[in-house]
């Protein structure tokens, strides 16, 4: 039988509306991690008082 490999594929960034992930480094038990990173989907708008009738 053949032994894994010690090198890990670069997985490519990933893009959808409303997130991106990416891949981490490995730690130094070998473990791969994915970063996520969330876009915001709402708008803030600063609040205006309404005008006296």
């Amino acid at each position: 039988m053949s032994e894994q490999s010690t090198t890990r594929l670069k997985v490519p960034e990933g893009k959808t509306s409303f997130f991106t992930t990416r891949q981490m480094e490995a730690n130094e038990k070998g473990f791969i991690g994915y970063e996520i990173v969330w876009q915001s989907f709402q708008k803030v708008v600063e609040y205006t008082t309404p005008k006296q009738p």
